[in-house]
Order: structure tokens, then sequence, then C-alpha cells
């Protein structure tokens, strides 16, 4: 995946493509559900509120040109935050609240919906057949549990990548060369089941140069082919600090997950441990590291893992001072 230098030395981010217009390039129908739902609320803000949005756009942060649709108040961000860089400041951010609720916002339509039904289902069963009432109370359960997203105490510790992603490990492969990565390099690949927490997380101190998002298969997570033809999102990061190395972190669905979730925008610097998305229902996340001398792999397949948690690979310090 070549991309331009410019004349530091450091790569030249590239504009997202035309295939990723919103957080979920992938589309689906809780997308557009979610979609109609924002249309219809700003309609409501615009027609009964104008107070409401003169204050929030008095107080927003940023360029919304290139926004799909009108930025109201940071709700209107959600879709499509990897479009543009309009903010506002916490204190002017009437729903940072919602931050410290350990469930991703990025599952908000599912858990609403899917949540909401089996719910009903577990009501009528209680008062009709209440030994069948555990069922859809148990799925109910798992589509919350599925969406949690618990914080993570990330490591400091320099010259080191922890985890993208919570799950077994399964590759760590070496590649004879890599074109981003400008090199050899190790592939880390790390299979999500149904079970485990599906919020991915940036490796280290980095900045965005590169987004490619390809619509494939929904082969099983665990097959190798799955790597090459699922549905990926392919994100193309530069390390903030020298030596300035070049990762790569890809989101592969698998056979039950069909939407991946990516919230980055090229230029964009995030720090070690950030969240950068989601793959919705058991899936793939692959890390690709420079396989440089000094580099130490500190996990092995079969390995349970936690995102952001778990320190992946560290390079010396030797190698770094040359």
């Amino acid at each position: 995946m070549a991309t331009s230098t410019s004349s530091t030395g450091r790569l030249t981010p590239r504009p997202l493509p035309d295939s990723i217009r919103t957080i979920q390039p992938g589309g689906g129908l809780t997308l557009r559900w979610e979609e109609a739902w924002g249309s219809a609320r700003r309609w409501f803000l615009r027609t009964f509120r104008p107070g409401y949005v003169r204050r929030m756009r008095e107080c927003r942060r940023g360029d919304a040109a290139s926004c799909q649709h009108e930025i109201l108040d940071p709700r209107d961000l959600k879709l499509i935050r990897n479009q543009c860089d309009v903010f506002w400041e916490d204190q002017d951010d009437p729903f940072r609240w919602r931050r410290r609720i350990p469930l991703a916002g990025w599952g908000f339509m599912e858990m609403l919906l899917g949540g909401g039904v089996l719910a009903l289902a577990t009501v009528v069963l209680w008062f009709t057949a209440w030994y069948l009432a555990w069922v859809p109370l148990a799925l109910l359960v798992f589509v919350f549990a599925f969406f949690r997203d618990p914080p993570r105490r990330i490591s400091q510790e320099p010259n080191i990548l922890v985890a993208p992603a919570d799950g077994k490990l399964a590759e760590i492969t070496r590649l004879e060369h890599h074109e981003f990565v400008d090199g050899p390099a190790v592939r880390i690949g790390i299979f999500l089941s149904v079970f485990n927490v599906h919020v991915n997380r940036i490796p280290e101190r980095s900045r965005v140069v590169a987004l490619d998002y390809h619509a494939g298969k929904f082969l099983n997570a665990l097959n190798p082919q799955s790597a090459v033809d699922n549905e990926a999102m392919w994100i193309g990061l530069e390390g903030e600090d020298p030596p300035h190395r070049r990762i790569v972190v890809r989101q592969i669905a698998g056979a039950i997950a069909r939407r991946i979730v990516c919230t980055l925008r090229p230029g964009q610097i995030l720090e070690r441990g950030e969240r950068l998305g989601m793959i919705k229902f058991g899936s793939r996340t692959e890390l690709i590291v420079p396989d440089e001398p000094g580099l130490e792999i500190l996990v092995q397949v079969g390995d349970h893992i936690r995102g952001g948690a778990t320190v992946m690979c560290r390079y010396s310090s030797e190698t770094l001072a040359e």
C-alpha cells in the first residue's frame, strides 16, 4: 500500500477513499435505522429547539464543510466522525456523560432493537410460560455483554506495542517484505470469538496515514483464507515518536461478524490504547509490525490477550538509538 513521503521523511496522509463514507462502510440495516433517526432528530431540533441549535453552533469547533449532513450537536458526529475534524470542548458537550457508560455506543441500535425484542419476549414468556423466559433473557444479556467496553490500564513503557484487540492469538507469521512497512515484517493474528470484547485499540502513539476498505466474503475467522478474502478495513499507522515505525492494523469480518466500525481519519494522531472502532459479532484483528533486529515478540500462539492491556512486542532501546 504505497504512500508518498514528505521532505521530512514522514509519510503524507492519503485522503479517505470513496468506499469509506461512514464509520461503518459495509452499511447494514441498523446503520440505515440510525441515519433515519438522525434525520428525524435534526428536523425536530431545527423546528422546535432553534435556541439550542444556535448555542451548539456557536461553541462548535472544526470544519464541518466535508460532512455529509448538518452537524447540530455531538450526536451527529457518530456515523461520520471519520469525515471531518468537528468537535465540542468537554464543557460544551451535553452528552459527555455517555463516555462513562461501559458499552460501545457503536452498537446502540443493535442493543435498542435486539434488546427491545428480547426484553419483550422475556416479559411475555414470564407470564405465559415462565420456564422458557430464560432463553430470551440469556440472549438479552449476551447482546449487552457483546457490546461491553471496559476501561483498560494502558502501559506507558517505551518501545512497546499493545494488543489491538481481545481474543486468542491464532498466528505469528514472518513476512519477507511488506509494502507499507517497507521491509521484513511480522503478522500477528488475533481471533475474537463472540464472547470477547470487540472494541479495537491503537497499539502505539501513532498518526493515521492511510485507510482502505475491502468489501469481501464472510469466511470463518479461523480459516487462514479469511485474512485474504473477507471484508476488511486496512489501517496504516506511523509512530509519532522516533524512529516513526510503520505498522498496520487490519479489522477482518468473520462468518458471524458482518459489520466493521472504524472511526479514524487520515492525519489523526492517537494515543496508545485509544479506541479505533470495533467488529460486530466475532472476527479477526491483525497487527503487522517491522521485523527489525531487537524485536522481541512477547506472546505466542494460543495465548489469550486483552486489547490495550497485553504487551505484544518490544523493540530494544539499542535499536532505537541506531
